[in-house]
């Protein structure tokens, strides 16, 4: 494999690293500029909204332009966002940092995977991809966990500042390693928009946010669940965290092996036992060992969804690539946002830290039946001859996106 396919993971690894390594952090942060807990959560929310816009209109906006200098652009609206991050003196400033450094989050999954296909043999464009978007997948693991010690050691900007090193890092990869891709020489994105006129694309867009909306609302507060309903110290958090990421590992591998034998029966399984496990979580919260178990089947199930949502998606919107990308990246996010901020309700309304996980799981029910109903109107509304290729025949492969 190309070396310049190193730099691209590694900034998937910081991009992953900036969207969920906040999570263990929001007590701290919480503390230090005096907000209540709902609102430090906003961190997060904001953060999946800039990530929804930027998907679709810088991937838009930048589609005719060199992709390697797109990359460069776009790292350097990420360090400047972390930079902005680490340096806060107040709220509103720590937000603004969330935003900017959140812009660059689709655009640059959408137009690294292209570039590291271009960087090798066709035969091997799959496993290209595959090593870029594993930057997020370590994230997830180690990453993450990893933000987090260090904030609680050093304080929270070290986080930010540890991120800002990366971006450089990453900028520095691109600029040396990558080889430079030509511009297309003709992008047809109004032809394109043109496949979000089908029920089914929106319907796919629908259980993308609620899926993720379910998981990422109940996760976004997890250190306080941790802390102020089970009973660990502060210092644990970091290595619960690694046992979360270490299923979603597992799950997101497990999930594109069942999206490939049977799409939407994979979904509604997988949505269900999120459901269900949310539900259990919430039940033994009060019990260490139950939380240890939960949050590992969390991870395991609350991301194995990605690469179905993404193929469900691509099917019933193969003449739009750029677009179904990017507005399936911001279906993802959208979802992140509406959970923190539905979470956020319950826990201003007094409900207590256990409510973000019980709110999780109506939100997945929901997309469950969603799931349901669009599937049996996609069978339905099919001509014969297709009614069997979301289900059991994919014709994209199953890759997770942030």
């Amino acid at each position: 494999m190309p070396i310049g396919l190193l730099a691209l993971a590694l900034g998937g690894f910081g991009i992953g690293l900036t969207e969920f390594g906040i999570v263990g952090l929001l007590p701290q942060v919480a503390t230090d500029f005096g907000v209540s807990e709902s609102v430090a959560g906003y961190l997060v929310s904001g953060y999946a909204l800039s990530v929804a816009v930027g998907a679709i209109a810088l991937t838009a906006a930048l589609a005719r332009f060199d992709r390697k200098k797109v990359l460069l652009a776009l790292m350097g609206l990420f360090i400047a966002g972390n930079l902005v991050s680490a340096l806060a003196p107040a709220y509103p400033v720590l937000m603004t940092g969330r935003i900017i450094a959140a812009l660059c989050h689709g655009a640059f999954f959408g137009v690294g995977s292209v570039v590291a296909a271009d960087m090798v043999a066709p035969n091997r464009r799959a496993s290209a991809i595959a090593l870029m978007f594993g930057g997020l997948t370590v994230a997830n693991v180690a990453g993450v966990p990893a933000g987090t010690l260090l904030g609680e050691q050093l304080g929270w900007r070290s986080t930010f500042w540890a991120l800002t090193i990366i971006g450089v890092l990453t900028l520095a990869g691109i600029r040396l390693l990558v080889p430079a891709t030509p511009a297309p020489t003709r992008v047809d994105l109004r032809g394109e928009l043109g496949a979000f006129r089908r029920p089914q694309v929106w319907t796919s867009l629908a259980i993308s946010v609620l899926a993720f909306a379910g998981v990422i609302g109940a996760f976004t507060y997890i250190a306080f669940t941790l802390t102020d309903v089970t009973g660990f110290t502060t210092a644990t958090v970091p290595w619960l965290l690694v046992l979360y990421g270490a299923g979603t590992f597992a799950g997101n591998h497990l999930g594109g092996k069942l999206a490939d034998r049977a799409l939407n029966t994979s979904l509604a399984t997988l949505l269900t036992l999120i459901t269900a496990v949310l539900a259990l979580f919430a039940l033994t919260a009060h019990s260490k060992p139950m939380t240890l178990a939960s949050l590992l089947l969390l991870g395991i199930v609350g991301l194995a969804t990605a690469p179905g949502l993404q193929l469900r998606t691509m099917h019933y919107a193969q003449d739009a690539p750029i677009m179904a990308s990017g507005a399936n990246i911001a279906a993802f996010n959208i979802g992140n946002a509406l959970g923190a901020w539905l979470s956020g309700l319950a826990l201003a309304a007094g409900y207590g830290f256990v409510s973000p996980l019980w709110v999780g799981a109506a939100i997945t029910l929901t997309g469950l039946a969603v799931l349901t109903t669009g599937t049996l109107r996609g069978r339905q509304q099919a001509p014969a001859s297709s009614r069997q290729a979301p289900s059991d025949k994919p014709t994209q492969p199953a890759t997770i996106t942030g």
